[in-house]
């Protein structure tokens, strides 16, 4: 057979499969299905994310004017760094509204004073108890757990269907290369599944002004394991059985891949790489602080210019109460909660990591995670604006300690060179 034939055989099997495709009034409603589902997705994504923005832009504005108000009030350092608060955030991506991923249950802004930090960064609002309960539907689970099921619907009887109908036979053998019917089908089905799932993610990444290669290597992403799951269908297909047993394997198949292994190998995760919680964090900070009132102010002291040597000149108290008194044991709050931190900063990483390889074992887990990364909503995202914050928790201080340690003359101008919290540059 010459080149020249055997394209147009296969264009002639496409367009007899396509026909018989589009005759089929169940293909179509599942493909309405998955339109409907990824509007429905992506819309909510979009909401969230729209929200988000809105109240960073508004919390941004507020923090500014009631600070200005605040350090127009004041008449000495201290009281100004204990009086103003400082608005941080972590805004949403241009791709977050697919994959929301940790911005669900991390915090992704902190009011923030020149006090301990540990108390205030292990802090966030109270989460919505369903969505706790429940996760959110963004596209990233539709597109990791729902779309699955729907190929399994679509192609589990593929070869079964024909043969209660008596025409497995005649159909292998008028379709010239048998074999390449049902992979062809199959193909067909898959390709009108990945269209309704992608078509409103494109449109509302063109919209939200994302760029077009994460757009394109989303899609990637979503076709990768798509096609997976059509292999796997596909293949399970030619099994001998009716329909029902080739459904219930399939169904039996994808809550192995999509519960048993991602529930067992957390718990798993879990037990091996202990954690300390944020509340074992906070609750020794504040400890340390409270403790601090009845303790010599020398110990308070001598215990900052340990990690502070550059104020051991400065470090001697000598009234009842003094500002650098009192935020040098907020230092020494957090000195003495750090390890506890430093732990459950690597141990979340470590757990991170570990799931990761685990989600080489379960597709579903490993594109939500792949989205979620490409979304920069994952854990790293997180621990990057945690980080972001304590680098300018820190530059506060180095804004306030010269003033404080040397006693300077209170000088409201200087507030012109207060650090102010700034998001990450270039694309996010």
């Amino acid at each position: 057979m010459t080149a020249g034939s055997s394209a147009r055989s296969r264009g002639s099997a496409i367009r007899r499969e396509a026909v018989l495709m589009a005759r089929d009034r169940s293909v179509w409603a599942w493909w309405g299905v998955v339109l409907f589902l990824s509007v429905l997705a992506v819309s909510a994504g979009w909401s969230e994310v729209r929200q988000q923005t809105t109240m960073i832009a508004r919390l941004v504005e507020a923090d500014r004017v009631d600070r200005l108000a605040v350090l127009k009030a004041q008449r000495d350092w201290g009281s100004a760094a204990y009086n103003s608060f400082h608005l941080t955030f972590d805004p949403p991506s241009d791709f977050a509204f697919a994959a929301l991923g940790r911005r669900d249950d991390a915090a992704w802004k902190h009011r923030v004073r020149m006090l301990a930090l540990e108390g205030q960064i292990h802090e966030r609002d109270a989460g919505h108890p369903v969505l706790a309960l429940v996760g959110r539907f963004d596209f990233a689970f539709l597109a990791a757990f729902v779309l699955p099921l729907v190929l399994i619907a679509l192609l589990h009887d593929l070869r079964a269907s024909e043969r209660v109908a008596g025409r497995h036979d005649l159909l292998v053998a008028t379709a010239g290369h048998g074999a390449r019917v049902w992979p062809l089908r199959a193909a067909l089905r898959t390709s009108g599944v990945f269209v309704g799932a992608a078509l409103p993610l494109m449109l509302a990444g063109v919209l939200g002004g994302t760029a077009v290669s994460t757009l394109l290597l989303a899609c990637a992403m979503l076709m990768a394991h798509l096609l997976f799951w059509a292999l796997v269908c596909t293949g399970l297909s030619a099994w001998r059985q009716t329909g029902e047993v080739i459904l219930a394997a399939l169904v039996a198949l994808w809550i192995l891949l999509a519960v048993v292994v991602p529930a067992a190998g957390r718990m798993a995760i879990d037990r091996a790489v202990p954690v300390p919680s944020g509340a074992d964090i906070i609750m020794t900070q504040r400890e340390a602080v409270n403790d601090a009132w009845d303790l010599p102010k020398s110990t308070t002291m001598a215990a900052f210019v340990e990690r502070h040597p550059q104020w051991a000149d400065h470090a001697a108290v000598e009234r009842p109460f003094a500002w650098k008194w009192y935020y040098a044991f907020q230092q020494v709050g957090d000195q003495k909660a750090q390890a506890l931190s430093a732990a459950y900063t690597a141990g979340r990483q470590e757990r991170d990591r570990l799931a990761g390889w685990l989600a080489l074992a379960a597709p579903p887990v490993l594109l939500e995670r792949s989205l979620q990364a490409l979304a920069r909503t994952d854990l790293r995202a997180s621990l990057a604006y945690e980080a972001r914050v304590r680098a300018f928790h820190a530059s506060l201080r180095e804004f306030y300690y010269p003033r404080l340690f040397r006693d300077e003359a209170f000088d409201p101008a200087a507030f012109t060179a207060l650090p102010d919290f700034a998001a990450p540059s270039g694309p996010h």
